[in-house]
């Protein structure tokens, strides 16, 4: 299996509110509230830490969750980020300035 990388996308606009995040999307200006688990997944997004290792040290541990069932409901959201412009994901690094 391919290690997983996520990456913020640099177009959305983003806010931190009593622990979740809100996202509006630059491409339709859409809103978006992300829960607790996703705001982790979404601040650890940096592109070059692959999927499994924010998934071990970050989700797991705050939540008591089987890592096997952590990353695919970890891949699962990111691929659904993703599809909404908010995360980039690819199975190489991602390097900041790329362009999409």
């Amino acid at each position: 299996m391919n290690s997983l990388y996520v990456a913020r996308n640099p177009r959305v606009a983003a806010r931190s509110l009593d622990g979740e995040m809100m996202i509006m999307s630059g491409r339709d200006s859409t809103l978006f509230t992300l829960n607790k688990t996703a705001t982790i997944l979404w601040q650890a997004a940096d592109g070059a830490t692959p999927l499994e290792q924010i998934v071990q040290p970050k989700i797991c541990t705050e939540f008591e969750i089987e890592p096997g069932e952590a990353l695919r409901d970890a891949e699962t959201l990111a691929r659904d980020l993703a599809s909404h412009g908010i995360l980039q994901i690819s199975e190489e690094p991602i390097v900041r300035g790329d362009s999409e």
